[in-house]
Protein backbone atom coordinates (compact mmCIF):
# COMPACT_ATOMS: atom_id res chain seq x y z
CA UNK A 1 0.00 0.00 0.00
CA UNK A 2 2.81 2.13 0.84
CA UNK A 3 4.40 1.57 -2.55
CA UNK A 4 1.21 2.43 -4.41
CA UNK A 5 0.67 5.54 -2.46
CA UNK A 6 4.63 6.51 -3.55
CA UNK A 7 3.27 5.86 -7.15
CA UNK A 8 -0.05 7.93 -7.32
CA UNK A 9 1.78 11.01 -5.47
CA UNK A 10 4.54 10.53 -8.27
CA UNK A 11 1.97 10.40 -10.72
CA UNK A 12 0.11 13.46 -9.28
CA UNK A 13 3.62 15.19 -9.16
CA UNK A 14 4.56 14.45 -13.23
CA UNK A 15 1.19 15.25 -13.75
CA UNK A 16 1.05 18.86 -12.13
CA UNK A 17 5.03 19.96 -13.17
CA UNK A 18 3.35 20.37 -16.72
CA UNK A 19 1.22 22.96 -15.50
CA UNK A 20 0.22 25.53 -17.80
CA UNK A 21 1.95 23.50 -20.49
CA UNK A 22 -0.70 20.62 -20.52
CA UNK A 23 -3.08 20.46 -23.78
CA UNK A 24 -6.36 20.74 -23.93
CA UNK A 25 -8.59 17.49 -23.31
CA UNK A 26 -10.20 17.64 -26.50
CA UNK A 27 -6.19 17.95 -28.02
CA UNK A 28 -5.15 14.78 -25.68
CA UNK A 29 -8.63 13.00 -26.90
CA UNK A 30 -7.40 12.94 -30.32
CA UNK A 31 -8.17 15.95 -32.13
CA UNK A 32 -5.51 15.41 -34.62
CA UNK A 33 -7.41 12.85 -36.17
CA UNK A 34 -9.62 15.31 -37.50
CA UNK A 35 -12.68 13.83 -36.31
CA UNK A 36 -15.82 16.55 -35.25
CA UNK A 37 -18.59 15.77 -32.89
CA UNK A 38 -22.00 15.80 -33.93
CA UNK A 39 -23.81 18.96 -33.40
CA UNK A 40 -24.73 22.43 -34.85
CA UNK A 41 -22.64 25.10 -35.36
CA UNK A 42 -23.75 28.89 -37.58
CA UNK A 43 -21.55 30.46 -39.80
CA UNK A 44 -21.61 34.31 -39.92
CA UNK A 45 -21.50 35.54 -44.06
CA UNK A 46 -21.83 39.35 -44.99
CA UNK A 47 -24.47 40.87 -47.10
CA UNK A 48 -26.74 39.24 -49.15
CA UNK A 49 -25.24 40.53 -52.50
CA UNK A 50 -21.41 39.64 -51.42
CA UNK A 51 -18.79 37.59 -51.63
CA UNK A 52 -19.05 36.06 -48.16
CA UNK A 53 -22.55 35.28 -48.65
CA UNK A 54 -22.15 33.09 -51.30
CA UNK A 55 -19.02 30.93 -50.27
CA UNK A 56 -20.77 30.76 -46.73
CA UNK A 57 -23.33 29.04 -47.71
CA UNK A 58 -21.38 26.65 -49.62
CA UNK A 59 -18.86 26.51 -46.64
CA UNK A 60 -21.65 25.11 -44.47
CA UNK A 61 -23.18 22.72 -47.18
CA UNK A 62 -19.65 21.29 -47.52
CA UNK A 63 -19.18 21.32 -43.64
CA UNK A 64 -22.76 19.43 -43.29
CA UNK A 65 -21.61 16.95 -45.86
CA UNK A 66 -18.37 15.97 -45.05
CA UNK A 67 -18.75 16.14 -41.00
CA UNK A 68 -20.45 15.67 -38.22
CA UNK A 69 -21.46 18.80 -37.66
CA UNK A 70 -24.41 20.78 -39.16
CA UNK A 71 -23.93 24.00 -40.39
CA UNK A 72 -26.19 26.83 -41.46
CA UNK A 73 -25.07 30.20 -42.77
CA UNK A 74 -26.98 33.86 -41.58
CA UNK A 75 -26.56 36.84 -43.43
CA UNK A 76 -25.02 39.56 -41.87
CA UNK A 77 -23.68 43.49 -41.62
CA UNK A 78 -19.91 41.42 -42.05
CA UNK A 79 -16.96 41.70 -40.15
CA UNK A 80 -17.11 43.98 -37.24
CA UNK A 81 -20.70 42.84 -36.15
CA UNK A 82 -19.21 39.12 -37.10
CA UNK A 83 -16.61 39.58 -34.43
CA UNK A 84 -18.71 41.16 -31.89
CA UNK A 85 -21.65 37.61 -32.36
CA UNK A 86 -19.18 35.31 -32.49
CA UNK A 87 -17.84 36.00 -29.46
CA UNK A 88 -20.83 36.99 -27.70
CA UNK A 89 -22.09 33.17 -28.74
CA UNK A 90 -24.47 34.24 -31.41
CA UNK A 91 -22.19 32.68 -33.96
CA UNK A 92 -19.76 30.07 -34.14
CA UNK A 93 -17.92 31.06 -36.96
CA UNK A 94 -17.38 33.83 -38.34
CA UNK A 95 -15.90 35.44 -41.83
CA UNK A 96 -13.79 38.72 -41.46
CA UNK A 97 -11.33 40.87 -43.04
CA UNK A 98 -8.16 40.61 -41.65
CA UNK A 99 -8.05 44.24 -40.63
CA UNK A 100 -10.70 44.18 -38.16
CA UNK A 101 -9.88 41.01 -37.35
CA UNK A 102 -6.53 42.15 -35.72
CA UNK A 103 -7.96 44.99 -34.57
CA UNK A 104 -10.33 42.60 -32.67
CA UNK A 105 -7.01 40.37 -30.82
CA UNK A 106 -5.50 44.03 -30.52
CA UNK A 107 -8.24 45.34 -28.85
CA UNK A 108 -8.10 48.72 -31.52
CA UNK A 109 -10.59 50.21 -33.71
CA UNK A 110 -14.30 49.32 -32.95
CA UNK A 111 -12.63 46.94 -29.61
CA UNK A 112 -10.53 49.39 -28.26
CA UNK A 113 -9.71 48.73 -24.64
CA UNK A 114 -11.44 45.32 -25.14
CA UNK A 115 -9.24 42.42 -27.51
CA UNK A 116 -11.19 39.61 -28.33
CA UNK A 117 -10.81 36.04 -27.61
CA UNK A 118 -10.58 34.79 -31.38
CA UNK A 119 -8.81 32.10 -33.02
CA UNK A 120 -8.59 31.62 -37.42
CA UNK A 121 -9.10 28.61 -39.02
CA UNK A 122 -7.26 29.78 -41.80
CA UNK A 123 -6.36 32.56 -44.00
CA UNK A 124 -9.15 33.03 -47.29
CA UNK A 125 -9.11 34.87 -50.69
CA UNK A 126 -8.12 38.44 -50.80
CA UNK A 127 -10.91 41.51 -50.54
CA UNK A 128 -10.33 44.16 -52.64
CA UNK A 129 -11.58 48.02 -52.15
CA UNK A 130 -13.20 49.17 -54.34
CA UNK A 131 -14.28 52.77 -54.96
CA UNK A 132 -16.80 53.12 -57.79
CA UNK A 133 -17.48 56.60 -58.25
CA UNK A 134 -19.80 58.95 -60.95
CA UNK A 135 -17.86 61.21 -63.98
CA UNK A 136 -16.47 63.79 -62.01
CA UNK A 137 -14.84 62.44 -59.19
CA UNK A 138 -11.09 61.13 -59.99
CA UNK A 139 -9.57 60.89 -56.80
CA UNK A 140 -10.92 59.81 -53.00
CA UNK A 141 -10.12 63.81 -52.02
CA UNK A 142 -13.04 64.99 -54.95
CA UNK A 143 -15.30 62.60 -52.72
CA UNK A 144 -15.70 65.97 -50.70
CA UNK A 145 -19.19 66.91 -50.17
CA UNK A 146 -20.33 63.80 -52.30
CA UNK A 147 -23.46 61.42 -51.29
CA UNK A 148 -21.17 58.41 -50.55
CA UNK A 149 -21.89 54.79 -49.09
CA UNK A 150 -19.68 53.41 -46.83
CA UNK A 151 -21.54 50.47 -46.05
CA UNK A 152 -23.53 48.46 -43.84
CA UNK A 153 -22.82 49.92 -40.06
CA UNK A 154 -19.76 47.61 -38.19
CA UNK A 155 -18.95 46.21 -41.51
CA UNK A 156 -15.58 46.09 -42.76
CA UNK A 157 -16.01 47.91 -45.67
CA UNK A 158 -17.22 50.89 -43.14
CA UNK A 159 -13.58 50.39 -41.33
CA UNK A 160 -11.63 50.61 -44.24
CA UNK A 161 -14.06 53.45 -46.08
CA UNK A 162 -13.06 55.90 -42.61
CA UNK A 163 -9.60 55.01 -43.11
CA UNK A 164 -9.45 55.39 -46.83
CA UNK A 165 -11.41 58.80 -46.70
CA UNK A 166 -9.13 59.76 -43.55
CA UNK A 167 -5.91 59.18 -45.71
CA UNK A 168 -7.67 61.07 -48.47
CA UNK A 169 -7.36 64.27 -45.94
CA UNK A 170 -11.15 63.93 -45.56
CA UNK A 171 -12.89 63.86 -42.26
CA UNK A 172 -15.80 60.70 -42.78
CA UNK A 173 -18.06 62.60 -40.35
CA UNK A 174 -17.89 65.70 -41.50
CA UNK A 175 -16.51 66.14 -45.68
CA UNK A 176 -18.57 63.67 -47.24
CA UNK A 177 -22.38 62.63 -46.88
CA UNK A 178 -22.22 59.57 -45.87
CA UNK A 179 -24.74 56.61 -46.14
CA UNK A 180 -24.28 53.54 -44.40
CA UNK A 181 -26.15 51.13 -46.61
CA UNK A 182 -26.43 47.87 -47.38
CA UNK A 183 -25.05 46.32 -50.63
CA UNK A 184 -28.52 46.14 -52.02
CA UNK A 185 -29.36 49.85 -51.18
CA UNK A 186 -26.45 50.79 -52.28
CA UNK A 187 -26.73 49.40 -55.96
CA UNK A 188 -30.41 51.01 -56.45
CA UNK A 189 -29.00 54.22 -54.98
CA UNK A 190 -25.93 54.29 -57.51
CA UNK A 191 -28.86 53.58 -60.48
CA UNK A 192 -31.27 55.74 -59.30
CA UNK A 193 -28.63 58.76 -58.56
CA UNK A 194 -29.30 59.01 -55.07
CA UNK A 195 -25.70 58.04 -54.38
CA UNK A 196 -22.38 59.51 -56.37
CA UNK A 197 -20.01 56.93 -54.87
CA UNK A 198 -19.80 53.73 -53.29
CA UNK A 199 -16.83 51.92 -51.10
CA UNK A 200 -16.97 48.22 -50.78
CA UNK A 201 -14.51 45.82 -49.92
CA UNK A 202 -15.23 42.04 -51.54
CA UNK A 203 -14.22 39.26 -53.87
CA UNK A 204 -13.76 39.82 -57.77
CA UNK A 205 -16.60 39.59 -58.89
CA UNK A 206 -19.36 40.62 -56.51
CA UNK A 207 -22.63 41.04 -58.53
CA UNK A 208 -24.23 43.85 -56.83
CA UNK A 209 -21.20 45.66 -58.73
CA UNK A 210 -21.55 44.11 -61.52
CA UNK A 211 -25.34 45.29 -61.81
CA UNK A 212 -23.82 48.59 -61.04
CA UNK A 213 -21.68 48.38 -63.81
CA UNK A 214 -23.38 47.03 -66.69
CA UNK A 215 -26.59 48.99 -65.85
CA UNK A 216 -24.61 52.67 -65.89
CA UNK A 217 -21.77 51.71 -68.54
CA UNK A 218 -19.29 54.67 -69.16
CA UNK A 219 -21.45 56.93 -66.30
CA UNK A 220 -19.00 55.27 -63.62
CA UNK A 221 -15.68 54.17 -63.14
CA UNK A 222 -13.20 52.74 -60.28
CA UNK A 223 -10.98 54.83 -58.91
CA UNK A 224 -6.99 54.03 -58.46
CA UNK A 225 -6.54 53.95 -54.53
CA UNK A 226 -2.60 53.13 -54.32
CA UNK A 227 -1.86 56.59 -53.30
CA UNK A 228 -3.41 56.03 -50.14
CA UNK A 229 -1.82 52.51 -49.59
CA UNK A 230 1.07 53.98 -47.48
CA UNK A 231 -0.91 56.00 -44.77
CA UNK A 232 -3.44 53.15 -44.70
CA UNK A 233 -0.60 50.70 -44.10
CA UNK A 234 0.69 53.36 -41.10
CA UNK A 235 -2.73 52.29 -39.46
CA UNK A 236 -2.51 48.11 -40.22
CA UNK A 237 0.11 46.58 -41.97
CA UNK A 238 -2.28 44.07 -43.70
CA UNK A 239 -3.01 46.42 -46.42
CA UNK A 240 -1.47 45.34 -49.73
CA UNK A 241 -1.24 46.37 -53.37
CA UNK A 242 -4.01 44.72 -56.15
CA UNK A 243 -5.33 45.51 -59.50
CA UNK A 244 -8.91 45.05 -60.48
CA UNK A 245 -8.54 43.08 -63.50
CA UNK A 246 -10.27 45.28 -66.66
CA UNK A 247 -12.33 41.89 -67.08
CA UNK A 248 -13.85 41.52 -63.31
CA UNK A 249 -15.81 44.27 -64.56
CA UNK A 250 -15.88 45.19 -68.20
CA UNK A 251 -13.93 48.15 -67.81
CA UNK A 252 -11.67 49.41 -69.97
CA UNK A 253 -8.62 49.33 -68.50
CA UNK A 254 -7.21 47.45 -64.99
CA UNK A 255 -7.52 49.79 -61.86
CA UNK A 256 -4.99 49.79 -59.04
CA UNK A 257 -6.17 49.20 -55.72
CA UNK A 258 -5.89 47.99 -52.00
CA UNK A 259 -6.11 44.82 -50.74
CA UNK A 260 -6.72 42.99 -47.34
CA UNK A 261 -7.12 39.41 -47.26
CA UNK A 262 -10.01 37.96 -45.23
CA UNK A 263 -9.90 35.01 -42.33
CA UNK A 264 -12.15 32.37 -41.17
CA UNK A 265 -12.34 32.98 -37.06
CA UNK A 266 -13.45 31.19 -34.06
CA UNK A 267 -13.59 31.93 -30.62
CA UNK A 268 -10.58 30.07 -28.82
CA UNK A 269 -12.92 27.33 -26.91
CA UNK A 270 -13.81 26.54 -30.65
CA UNK A 271 -13.29 22.30 -30.03
CA UNK A 272 -10.01 21.80 -31.55
CA UNK A 273 -11.62 18.62 -33.00
CA UNK A 274 -13.90 20.07 -34.59
CA UNK A 275 -11.34 22.84 -35.77
CA UNK A 276 -9.45 20.29 -37.48
CA UNK A 277 -12.22 18.92 -39.07
CA UNK A 278 -13.77 21.95 -40.63
CA UNK A 279 -10.11 23.23 -41.97
CA UNK A 280 -9.34 19.99 -43.45
CA UNK A 281 -12.96 19.87 -45.29
CA UNK A 282 -12.51 23.31 -46.72
CA UNK A 283 -9.23 21.96 -48.53
CA UNK A 284 -10.12 18.37 -49.42
CA UNK A 285 -13.39 20.29 -50.98
CA UNK A 286 -11.90 23.89 -52.34
CA UNK A 287 -13.76 22.68 -55.63
CA UNK A 288 -17.10 23.26 -54.29
CA UNK A 289 -16.30 26.62 -52.98
CA UNK A 290 -14.66 27.78 -56.28
CA UNK A 291 -18.12 26.32 -58.30
CA UNK A 292 -19.95 29.20 -56.86
CA UNK A 293 -17.90 31.98 -57.26
CA UNK A 294 -14.28 32.73 -58.18
CA UNK A 295 -12.80 34.11 -55.25
CA UNK A 296 -12.36 30.58 -53.68
CA UNK A 297 -9.54 30.09 -56.24
CA UNK A 298 -7.43 32.15 -53.81
CA UNK A 299 -8.28 30.18 -50.91
CA UNK A 300 -4.77 28.45 -51.17
CA UNK A 301 -3.35 26.26 -48.86
CA UNK A 302 -0.06 27.25 -48.49
CA UNK A 303 -1.13 30.74 -47.09
CA UNK A 304 -3.59 29.23 -45.00
CA UNK A 305 -1.63 29.92 -41.83
CA UNK A 306 -0.35 33.65 -42.56
CA UNK A 307 -2.85 35.17 -39.85
CA UNK A 308 -1.27 37.05 -37.74
CA UNK A 309 -1.45 39.02 -35.33
CA UNK A 310 -4.74 36.31 -35.08
CA UNK A 311 -3.03 33.02 -33.46
CA UNK A 312 -4.27 30.00 -35.53
CA UNK A 313 -6.43 27.10 -34.21
CA UNK A 314 -4.19 24.63 -33.09
CA UNK A 315 -6.85 22.15 -35.18
CA UNK A 316 -6.21 24.10 -37.82
CA UNK A 317 -2.56 23.38 -37.12
CA UNK A 318 -2.85 19.87 -37.16
CA UNK A 319 -5.01 19.74 -39.96
CA UNK A 320 -2.51 21.69 -42.32
CA UNK A 321 -0.17 19.32 -40.96
CA UNK A 322 2.07 21.77 -38.75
Amino acid sequence: MRRLGIVVVAVALVVAGCGGKREPAARQAGAAECEAAEGRITIATGNSGGVYYVIGGALAQVISANTPLKATAAETGASVQNVQQLVDGTYDIAFSLADTAADAVGGKGAFEGKPQKIQALTRLYPNYTQVLVRGGINSPADLRGKRVSTGSPKSGTEVIAQRLLRAAGLDPDKDVQAQRLDLTKTADGMKDGSLDALVWSGGLPTAQITDITTSLKGDVHFLDLTPQLEALRQVNPVYDRGVIPAAAYGQPADVPTIIVPNVLLVRDDFPISNACAVTKAIYEHKGDLEKVHPAARDILRDQAGLTDPVPLSPGSLDALGG
